[in-house]
């Protein structure tokens, strides 16, 4: 009769078999940690922020970092946006045309219709939500792929940002409102707080609720969620309103920052929004999110673009290092799926003989 893992035997005499246990484990761990998809970039985070430390005597000052801490917490936002579609197997390319139809809507009616900043912060979801429901009945009901569907109704909503704005700022903006953007508690940005929040109830949804588990369920096997009796189709609804939603809130809460509704928000959204989700674990093939992960990887890009200015580096070659960034991720994601695929049992070798 066979043990698992020797747990009947008796340890020899003179052999180090607490070390070996000790070692093991250790091992185990490591090997578990390098298997999640949000440790490498949390372990990138932390090295570049040391290496910018040293290298720069204003890096640490208490302006540079409210400024950075203000700049990831706006990238998190976007980046849920996408996340939250792609973790279906899906992607939105028109998230940062609806950021930018929701604050103009936002700014137009503060600003044209004197309402209250409270009243334009449920317009502006309302924007969103409706055209991220508009996204995903074009997808469930056309058919179409979600890189086709949503490529066109970037259009749509681009053309309708230009024709309400005309291409001006809304700036009649209620000073008050900015408090958000540019404020802080015990010195810690009011931005910051609220992305904290935001992934903490990310990070609940997804592991605790049967809705967040449904999501997963549909980006992992949609054809074996189906099966189970989950109704795909509203998850991909569900996922695209969510989508718009986070949409609209980062829009809203960048007026908070910049202090006017300007129709140009949201056209740096996409690299924004794939880059972070991509490099903070969102896998690709759907199936995988991680709050810890967005965060972190809002953090790292957020230092990318800080650290080159620090070090003289010529700003425009951003996109460059973002790109390069991007894809060391997607070729990591890859081969971490290829480690896992080889470490599956075979059907052959796991199926019964027969006879």
């Amino acid at each position: 009769m066979t043990t698992e893992s020797g747990a009947h035997e008796t340890a020899q005499p003179g052999t180090p078999a607490g070390g070996e246990a000790s070692r093991g484990s250790v091992s185990r761990v490591i090997a578990s940690l390098l298997r999640r998809s949000d440790f490498s970039v949390v372990l990138a985070t932390v090295v570049l922020f040391v290496i910018f430390a040293l290298g720069s005597e204003s890096f640490l000052t208490q302006y540079n970092l409210f400024n950075m801490g203000r700049t990831a917490a706006l990238y998190v936002f976007v980046a849920m946006g996408q996340a939250i579609v792609i973790v279906i197997g899906g992607m939105n390319l028109s998230l940062g045309a609806i950021g930018g139809l929701s604050v103009v809507m936002a700014g137009m009616a503060m600003q044209d219709a004197g309402l209250h900043p409270v009243l334009a912060f449920f317009i502006a979801l309302l924007v969103g939500v409706a055209a991220g429901f508009a996204n995903g009945l074009i997808i469930i009901k056309l058919k179409l792929n979600s890189f086709v569907a949503t490529l066109a109704t970037s259009f749509i909503f681009v053309g309708l940002v230009n024709g309400i704005s005309k291409g001006n700022p809304y700036t009649n903006i209620p000073k008050d409102l900015t408090t958000i953007g540019r404020g802080d508690v015990f010195g810690i940005p009011i931005l910051f707080v609220l992305m904290i929040l935001l992934l903490t109830i990310v990070a609940y949804f997804f592991r605790f609720s049967v809705t967040g588990r449904r999501i997963l369920a549909t980006g992992g096997n949609a054809e074996a969620a189906r099966l189970s009796g989950i109704r795909t189709d509203r998850i991909t609804v569900l996922a695209n309103v969510l989508s718009g939603l986070f949409a609209a809130l980062a829009g809203y809460l960048w007026i908070t920052r910049v202090g006017s509704a300007q129709p140009s928000i949201g056209s740096d959204w996409l690299i924004i929004s794939f880059a972070v989700a991509i490099i903070g674990g969102t896998s690709l093939a759907g199936g995988e999110i991680s709050a810890l992960g967005l965060g972190a990887a809002a953090v790292m890009l957020t230092l990318i673009k800080n650290g080159l200015i620090m070090f003289n580096v010529n700003v425009y070659f951003e996109q460059t290092f973002l790109g390069i960034v991007i894809l060391l991720a997607v070729s990591l994601e890859s081969f971490r799926a290829i480690g896992r695929r080889r470490r599956r049992p075979s059907r052959s070798a796991t199926a019964p003989k027969e006879g």
